[in-house]
């Protein structure tokens, strides 16, 4: 390693950590911390344990983020007493390479970790799954992004839960609603929201000729408190019918799955999932009221895209495009992230950081 190149990783770890510590506000984060931290002396502090309860929550993010903060600092300054050290013609390079190695590492993570402070980041995600046009193909590619984001969920330790799932004609699916608990689980999975676009040769056409197919993929955060959201019996309909079940689960023999329309907005939910009607009904009340939420919303902020970034207004619009013939890519049209060739097929696996790392670093950039 050169001492050139030693200088452009200082100057450029300076500059990333110095833009987060202005868009966090550091002082501003010491103020509030110390401001916390009186309330916590009072003798009635503990009277009211679920506000006690937010208080140290929110201490201990404080904490979190200026102690990362102060520990960044101090590496950084370390690798340039090292740099000084090499200077001087002292052998240190392996000590210089350790540091870079922590520092971008650990920059990197302090980045998206504010990158996921914004509001619902730490909600559960609802998502829903649609094939666009184009019958058996776009069902089996519906399909494939549904097995990628159970499988993404299975490598982060995500809590995954199908609610609805409609089989397609010959294969794949026709719709799928399903949610996501876990850490960040909404901060990480909302870059998801839009549309997905795959090119491949379709293994449903004798003639093997290459097919472009779409699918839908709408991400609602998962709401507890819904005390503003309050629907009518008149405002909805309630449509009632026989479940079937994914892989080859059997079909219910009474009337368990829930569908519910909410006539001013059209909003459509369904469940088929749990035991009984009345505990579909319940949780596609649930979706329906998440769905609401996020409406409201969207109107008060008057952009569609202000709460999560990206808009899913047609199927021309797509946010990513997953490409296997003639070549192998997967391109994310908002951030110009790619991956190629074998790194290709694992995103269908379930590698999805690349993509939403940079997706949550681009709207950083943005700030």
């Amino acid at each position: 390693m050169e001492r050139y190149e030693i200088v452009k990783y200082l100057e450029d770890f300076k500059t990333r950590l110095n833009e987060l510590e202005t868009a966090l506000n550091i002082p501003k984060i010491e103020t509030l911390k110390l401001e916390l931290e009186e309330k916590t002396y009072k003798a009635n502090f503990y009277d009211d344990q679920k506000k006690a309860k937010e208080v140290l929550q929110k201490i201990k993010y404080y904490n979190d983020i200026l102690r990362e903060d102060q520990d960044l600092n101090n590496k950084i300054s370390d690798l340039t007493v090292f740099l000084e050290l090499f200077d001087a013609g002292e052998d240190v390079l392996n000590e210089i390479k350790k540091e870079i190695e922590y520092i971008e590492v650990n920059l990197k993570d302090f980045e998206i970790e504010i990158l996921l402070n914004k509001e619902y980041d730490d909600a559960g995600v609802i998502i829903e799954l649609h094939p666009g046009a184009g019958g058996t193909e776009a069902q089996d590619w519906a399909e494939m992004l549904f097995r990628m984001y159970t499988m993404y969920s299975e490598k982060k330790g995500f809590k995954m839960n199908v609610l609805d799932y409609q089989d397609g004609d010959e294969a794949g699916l026709k719709s799928v609603t399903f949610e996501v608990d876990g850490e960040k689980a909404y901060g990480l999975l909302k870059s998801e929201h839009g549309v997905h676009r795959l090119v491949r040769i379709s293994p449903f056409d004798s003639n093997a000729r290459r097919h472009t197919s779409f699918c839908s993929c709408s991400v609602t955060p998962k709401m507890t408190d819904f005390e503003e959201i309050e629907i009518k019996p008149e405002e909805i309909r309630v449509d009632t019918y026989r479940s079937s079940g994914a892989g080859g689960q059997s079909v219910n023999t009474t009337d368990s799955a829930v569908r519910i329309t909410h006539l001013e907005t059209g909003i459509v939910v369904q469940c088929q999932n749990e035991r009984s009607q009345i505990q579909n009904r319940e949780k596609a009340l649930e979706v329906l009221k998440a769905k609401l939420h996020q409406l409201n919303e969207e109107k008060r902020q008057e952009k569609l895209d202000q709460l999560i970034d990206i808009s899913i207004n047609s199927f021309g619009g797509q946010i990513r495009s997953y490409v296997y013939h003639p070549y192998r890519m997967v391109k994310d049209h908002r951030t110009n992230y790619e991956e190629l060739e074998n790194s290709a097929n694992d995103v269908l696996n379930g590698n999805l950081d690349g993509f939403i790392n940079s997706f949550l670093k681009s709207k950083f950039n943005v700030r």
